[in-house]
């Protein structure tokens, strides 16, 4: 029994930046949300050509930051003032500045993996496969030459029309890509 291979998308083909640049704010005006664009290296202007949005991967490192920094306070003060109290030299129980050091290494620690872990969530990571991967031309996308590939699981993908639309755009090489 064999699987026939599904479609992925449509990819096309660029010799410059500049080219690459104005296909991604075609498509991007035409309403696709499932594409990307790949490079041998980062081009300026890119985000705002595709239309992305500022990252929220801060996000996830502040929120491990601030649980790190209020996990470090707790844990001291339950310690301190709860666990064992004991009273040496007529100290406080429990000091903020005395806690500090600890929440604030917690707070670089959480804050660290808040961020690689909110970034292999946005992404989807790890994924094993990707249909890409498998295609000759796309081996090119790390030394000379851009790529912009429109995915089937887009609602506005129809494969007449976006073709034509990555006609449009100057690209000279478009396939598409089975996974």
């Amino acid at each position: 029994m064999s699987s026939a291979s599904q479609p992925y998308g449509l990819l096309a083909e660029y010799e410059t930046p500049a080219d690459l640049m104005h296909a991604a704010e075609k498509v991007r005006d035409a309403g696709f949300r499932r594409w990307d664009v790949f490079t041998p290296y980062p081009v300026h202007g890119m985000d705002k050509a595709m239309g992305l949005k500022n990252s929220k991967v801060g996000w996830f490192s502040f929120l491990g930051g601030v649980t790190g920094y209020t996990t470090g306070m707790l844990l001291i003060y339950l310690t301190n003032r709860i666990d064992y109290p004991i009273l040496i030299g007529g100290k406080p129980m429990f000091s903020p500045f005395s806690a500090f050091p600890p929440s604030y290494e917690l707070t670089i620690l959480l804050g660290a993996f808040g961020a690689l872990f909110g970034m292999l969530i946005l992404n989807r990571l790890p994924r094993l496969h990707h249909p890409l991967l498998k295609h000759d031309r796309f081996r090119l996308a790390t030394h000379d030459r851009y790529f912009l590939v429109i995915e089937t699981a887009d609602p506005r993908y129809r494969d007449a029309d976006t073709r034509a639309l990555l006609e449009g755009t100057g690209s000279k090489r478009i396939e598409l890509v089975e996974d």
